[in-house]
């Protein structure tokens, strides 16, 4: 047996326990947070565990991570004190590792440090016991979670946990100047799929307006056709490696092997996009990649997930799919063109 603390985007968390129910059969669930963070009781060891869902990945499950420990807290200074003592007593796991620590809380708990100040404690810990503190590409990750009176620890490495990120919340720093927050989103899945955009050479973004994914493509040293009927930004405007066309996406007339990357971020109906990116398939060079974002219209986002992708799939692997932090009422797939 094992227990976990799963982690999905608000109001998916029900979508995440399906499908780890089916990936784990007998395992139970109790919400911590509504909606986002639930604690689950799964019959089989951990790494049992581990080996199906690094296999299947689900889409909703955007953290997880093992109760190895937990502790009882009383709400006062001896909860701090008793954290860290337990971290001394697990010096075997994290010596001469790098050793990152991430602190979380439901509303309801009682552990009143910050995570801040439970961090500095604990890194102070590490440091005593031989582990290098990080922050970066740790080796292996410290997870606390705490809830009501009890604190949640589990110890794994990022590949484990999903992220290396507290709770799988990815931060990205807005720019001065950037164009619309919607950046975040390809940076992230540049981060989940493993993708490296310098590697590419010729993009095709579909409802490109203002230009928020076109310009970090720019940025990495692709050629972009940006296709929208609105105006791009105006600091892409004159671009030598732009060219835009203002036409809606469902007219353009392209040439064949064109293009080793196509991107889509539009607000269309989930099967209305996998038609347009079928429909633009033969633009595409051979094995060139796509990342789209499919928006979950209906009450049965993963039976509209199976239908896209058994759709898209007439053309396409599908690489990847998940529901990123910076996802909203959406998921992102990665495909590569057959």
């Amino acid at each position: 047996m094992s227990e976990w603390i799963g982690t999905a985007n608000q109001q998916y968390a029900s979508y995440a326990m399906e499908e780890l129910r089916r990936l784990l059969p007998g395992a139970s669930f109790t919400q911590l947070a509504p909606g986002e963070v639930f604690r689950m009781v799964c019959p089989m060891g951990k790494e049992e565990a581990l080996g199906l869902i690094g296999a299947n990945p689900p889409i909703f499950l955007r953290h997880l991570q093992p109760i190895d420990r937990e502790l009882v807290v009383k709400g006062d200074a001896s909860d701090l004190d008793g954290l860290a003592d337990l971290i001394r007593n697990d010096r075997s796991i994290f010596g001469n590792r790098r050793t990152a620590v991430h602190i979380r809380r439901n509303s309801g708990s009682i552990f009143h440090y910050t995570p801040a100040d439970s961090k500095s404690v604990l890194d102070a810990v590490l440091a005593e016991i031989g582990s290098e503190p990080a922050v970066q590409q740790p080796d292996v990750i410290i997870s606390v979670y705490g809830a009501d009176n009890v604190l949640y620890i589990g110890f794994g490495t990022p590949r484990e946990m999903l992220s290396d990120w507290p709770g799988g919340a990815v931060r990205f720093q807005r720019e001065e100047g950037q164009i619309s927050r919607a950046k975040f989103k390809l940076l992230e899945a540049e981060r989940a799929f493993g993708i490296r955009y310098e590697e590419f050479g010729h993009a095709l973004d579909i409802g490109a307006a203002p230009g928020g994914w076109t310009s970090l493509l720019l940025e990495r040293g692709l050629r972009v056709t940006a296709v929208d009927p609105a105006d791009m930004h105006a600091s892409l405007k004159g671009h030598p490696a732009l060219l835009h066309l203002k036409q809606n996406a469902s007219d353009i007339k392209l040439a064949a092997a064109s293009f080793d990357l196509l991107v889509c971020d539009m607000s269309w109906s989930p099967m209305l996009m996998s038609r347009l990116v079928l429909d633009l398939n033969d633009a595409l060079k051979r094995d060139a990649k796509a990342i789209i974002t499919i928006k979950l219209m209906h009450k049965k986002p993963l039976q509209t997930i199976r239908e896209v992708k058994e759709r898209l799939e007439t053309g396409f692997v599908v690489l990847g799919a998940k529901q990123l932090f910076h996802n909203r009422e959406e998921i992102t797939l990665f495909l590569k063109k057959k």
